[in-house]
């Protein structure tokens, strides 16, 4: 129980929240989770053991992979591509627009900025305007209390 609190909180922590004890917390309790199993599959090697060690496996996984989902950002290259591509696709349209449509001028820089806002939110899950609620983690606690 103590585990799937410290990966809810782990989840909805922003980006500005000092983490450093809830990951060493979270690395000391799948250390001992480990042992425990571990101990356990060498003590009784079986199938069902063997599929406790799966489990048990997988659950540090998942955390492995929510951390790498969390450190692999867009690259800086990538966003200044993007940016001349918006730099580029405004000048021309602004090339071709004649002077009784300069409100047309508006919708395109307006669409991309917009656009950048949204992916630059998804890129940063620790922050940001769109945040989503661990689900399945609130529900397996919510199972586990009662």
């Amino acid at each position: 129980m103590e585990y799937v609190d410290l990966r809810i909180r782990r989840y909805q922590a922003h980006a500005s929240d000092d983490i450093r004890e809830l990951a060493l917390k979270t690395a000391q309790l799948q250390n001992q989770m480990w042992s425990e199993v571990e101990t356990s599959a060498a003590a009784t090697p079986n199938p069902v053991m063997a599929t406790v060690v799966t489990g048990m496996n997988d659950v540090i996984n998942r955390q492995g992979y929510t951390q790498a989902a969390r450190l692999n950002r867009i690259p800086l290259p990538a966003w200044a591509l993007m940016g001349a591509i918006a730099l580029f696709s405004n000048f021309l349209i602004g090339y071709g627009v004649e002077k009784r449509h300069t409100l047309m001028l508006l919708i395109v820089p307006i669409a991309i900025a917009v656009s950048f806002l949204l992916i630059a939110d998804i890129d940063s899950p620790q922050g940001g305007l769109i945040r989503v609620a661990p689900q399945n983690l609130i529900s397996l606690a919510d199972s586990l209390k009662s």
